[in-house]
């Protein structure tokens, strides 16, 4: 398996904007099942070609150049860098290439300088899903403490009419050293 940033110039291959877009919203339809309004999906092509262009996703591929995982990278500031829509095939989960995608991800932000790493977590407010619970305690495995709960109303007002229940956004952190 191999990781690597996505060119720039790939936002115009269709093919392989679509593939990821499948793939984050196959992944997400079930991460996310009961957080959304039926028809709710977590990206667009065109926001992955957007991201893409930006020079923000990474993707692992198998040696037949299959992909089975991606994460979106950005520098908040000088010194934090964030990860976010982390996914793995779901026929490849529990192989490592999620850990290997945040391992990237956090070398990728300290080469520009992070001194501390930052993801976001959306999660129910008034009930337990198993699988943030899951994600919950791998992130706190590798090192992410929660720094902040946040509520998706003040921060991301345009998705509150997408949500099938009301949710907050748990911010970790995790020092690079």
């Amino acid at each position: 398996m191999s990781i690597e940033m996505v060119p720039t110039a790939a936002a115009d291959d269709t093919a392989l904007v679509a593939e990821l877009t499948d793939l984050v919203n196959r992944v997400y339809e079930v991460a996310e099942e009961g957080l959304w309004r039926e028809g709710a999906s977590r990206t667009t092509t065109s926001e992955l070609r957007g991201l893409i262009a930006a020079g923000r996703i990474a993707v692992a591929r198998e040696q037949d150049h299959r992909i089975v995982g991606a994460v979106c990278i950005q520098q908040l500031s000088d010194d934090i860098g964030e990860f976010g829509m982390l996914v793995c095939a779901p026929e490849r989960r529990g192989t490592g290439i999620g850990r290997a995608l945040v391992d990237f991800a956090e070398r990728h932000c300290v080469e520009q300088g992070a001194r501390t790493m930052q993801l976001e977590l959306l999660v129910p407010r008034n009930w337990t899903h198993p699988v943030k619970e899951f994600v919950h305690g791998w992130y706190q495995r590798l090192g992410y403490v929660l720094e902040r709960k946040g509520e998706l109303e003040e921060s991301y007002p345009h998705l509150v009419p997408l949500l099938a229940t009301p949710c907050d956004f748990l911010v970790f952190h995790k020092p690079m050293h």
